[in-house]
């Protein structure tokens, strides 16, 4: 499991926009610095992003390096400017080896003043979409640095991929933005305590469902999120959509059905269920008692998980972990 350290540094990376709107309204100004096209031994990925303010301050990283040194002092200058800039680093920049570059790396950085190329309002109604966890895509021409959102239908492999990248024309970048990944598990079985740790490392934010207190405790999962709710009231609070997994792990109709009909009613990515084949049939004879039909049901992965020949609880949460990749990146149908 990552640290609560390392946990801390990547919530500041993703609330990228936040803070930048925050330090904008604050009078402190602020650019917003992204990495939109990365070639051989980039250290962050396409999409990261930096947030500096006019008296210097920054959070995130567009390099794990020396790399931002520059970036910070042409971000500077953009917000005195009230202009965009387009910046490039490779194997011929002392900085950009310093970070490990040198392997043929190269990074572009656009820099973005807030309230200038990037207008408030934009942001603003990005920062908005991310609290209400709808997914949006902003796009931006890199040589005018005129942006905007837009719907997630004009980019469904890119949304669906979690890749911004720069479009063949290009001019156009596309930065992604998803609601963070979640994982609802019902069931603080055994399994859960080999997936929880796992999914967090892979991006999720897991939650647990468990109304038995002798499974879902805190000493069995220290520092987890756990709901003591009856399953079905507990998923209403939590919401169902398109970036949840919801894998039920009780074994028992009484926990794992109402759950399973919320999840069907929703547009969770991902829906499994733990069992043998012949539990399963007789789950799917009393979800089609309950009024749900053959393809609802085609959407639940049961038995739960890749076939991989997995016995041991922590060989079944690696299986549950890649059907889910699978399904989230459109590769496991």
């Amino acid at each position: 499991m990552t640290s609560g350290t390392e946990q801390a540094d990547a919530a500041r990376f993703e609330n990228a926009p936040e803070l930048a709107l925050h330090w904008h309204r604050e009078g402190i100004g602020a650019v917003l610095c992204t990495v939109v096209q990365t070639w051989g031994s980039a250290p962050r990925r396409t999409g990261s992003q930096l947030v500096v303010g006019g008296d210097g301050r920054i959070e995130g990283s567009v390099s794990g390096g020396c790399v931002e040194g520059a970036v910070i002092l042409e971000a500077q200058e953009a917000l005195a400017q009230g202009a965009h800039k387009l910046l490039e680093f490779g194997v011929s920049d002392d900085d950009a080896f310093a970070v490990g570059l040198a392997c043929g790396g190269t990074i572009k950085v656009l820099l973005e003043p807030v309230g200038k190329t990037l207008d408030e309002e934009t942001l603003e109604a990005l920062v908005l979409a991310r609290a209400e966890r709808r997914p949006l895509a902003y796009e931006v021409n890199l040589t005018s640095g005129q942006g905007h959102l837009v719907n997630t239908a004009s980019y469904p492999d890119r949304m669906r991929m979690d890749r911004s990248g720069v479009e063949e024309d290009g001019e156009t970048f596309v930065a992604v933005h998803n609601p963070p990944l979640r994982l609802i598990l019902v069931g603080a079985v055994h399994i859960a305590k080999a997936l929880v740790p796992m999914a967090r490392i892979a991006g999720y934010d897991p939650i647990l469902i468990e109304p038995r207190a002798a499974f879902g405790s805190a000493e069995r999962f220290p520092g987890e999120r756990i709901l003591d709710d009856w399953p079905d009231e507990a998923v209403e609070k939590l919401g169902l959509d398109a970036r949840t997994a919801l894998v039920l792990l009780t074994h028992d109709p009484k926990l794992d059905d109402p759950a399973l009909m919320a999840a069907l009613r929703a547009e969770c990515f991902y829906i499994g269920a733990l069992g043998s084949k012949r539990t399963h049939g007789q789950r799917q004879q009393r979800m089609i008692a309950a009024g749900f039909s053959q393809d609802d049901l085609a959407r639940v992965h049961g038995p739960v998980g890749l076939d991989i020949g997995a016995a041991s609880p922590a060989e079944i949460a690696v299986s549950i972990l890649a059907e889910m990749t699978g399904v989230l990146r459109g590769k496991v149908a």
